[in-house]
């Protein structure tokens, strides 16, 4: 992300929590968390979606709507 401010914010809630475990655990952070943690009110029907359409029924199993993602990704050049 490009807003260091942001990024060194302490955030509550879940995202802060996902946030404060993986720098706990030495991991990557999802440049995404930050924004979910940011700005938590806003980005609520986002969560919403993507739940909806990785989770929700559907003729493809969450492991290949995730490869798909993931393949996607890739092709947009997108650390994934």
């Amino acid at each position: 992300m490009f807003l260091p401010e942001v990024e060194k914010a302490v955030p509550g809630g879940l995202r802060g929590f996902e946030i404060k475990a993986a720098k706990a655990a030495g991991l990557p952070i999802p440049q995404i968390l930050h924004l979910f943690a940011f700005k938590p009110d806003r980005t609520r029907h986002l969560m919403d979606f993507t739940q909806a359409v990785m989770r929700g029924p559907s003729p493809l199993t969450a492991g290949q709507r995730e490869l798909i993602a993931a393949l996607v990704s890739r092709k947009n050049d997108c650390q994934f």
